[in-house]
């Protein structure tokens, strides 16, 4: 940057900030990313839309907050995205495989089917906050960490996993 031209002073628009933090906290978008998609090139498509999206986001960046936290918001946000998007294609398309061979030579348990599906439509229902916090949850982390990823407090994250929990023994009872 330019003489004393903070962030917030017209550098924020300018690149080199920019890639500097993405250098530093690249693992963000690779951890992100390996969470949600497991074949290496939806992984690779996924980290090239979770970067072009933080790019996208940047002139609206607040440095008086962690970067990490904002990026890892971006990142989780763009995931959530695409799995959705996913998971909708995948019930519309099902490709029929050598698989759906065995599958049908078995007695499928239809109850666990039945169940499965109702709590995928669940989730599905729900907002992206109160999913990003549930699959965090899921994956253990701390109300703190969690509250810090996707920007509430702590409290609050308490709180949404409680409502989430009712929501789920409501909607799947």
């Amino acid at each position: 940057m330019k003489g004393s031209q903070s962030m917030r002073g017209g550098g924020i628009r300018n690149g080199e900030p920019f890639a500097g933090l993405i250098r530093d906290h690249a693992g963000i978008v690779r951890k992100v990313a390996a969470a949600y998609a497991r074949d290496p090139h939806d992984r690779a498509d996924l980290m090239q839309d979770i970067l072009a999206n933080l790019w996208a986001a940047w002139p609206r960046y607040d440095a008086a907050r962690p970067f990490p936290t904002w990026m890892y918001r971006v990142a989780l946000n763009v995931a959530l995205s695409r799995v959705r998007s996913v998971y909708r294609e995948r019930r519309v398309m099902t490709p029929l495989t050598s698989d759906h061979d065995a599958v049908a030579a078995t007695d499928p348990d239809h109850e666990a089917n039945q169940a499965l599906e109702a709590l995928h439509a669940t989730l599905a229902r729900f907002d992206p906050l109160n999913r990003a916090v549930l699959l965090l949850y899921l994956d253990e982390r701390s109300h703190r960490e969690i509250g810090e990823i996707v920007g509430i407090g702590e409290s609050a994250v308490g709180t949404r996993i409680d409502r989430i929990k009712q929501k789920l023994r409501r909607e799947l009872a």
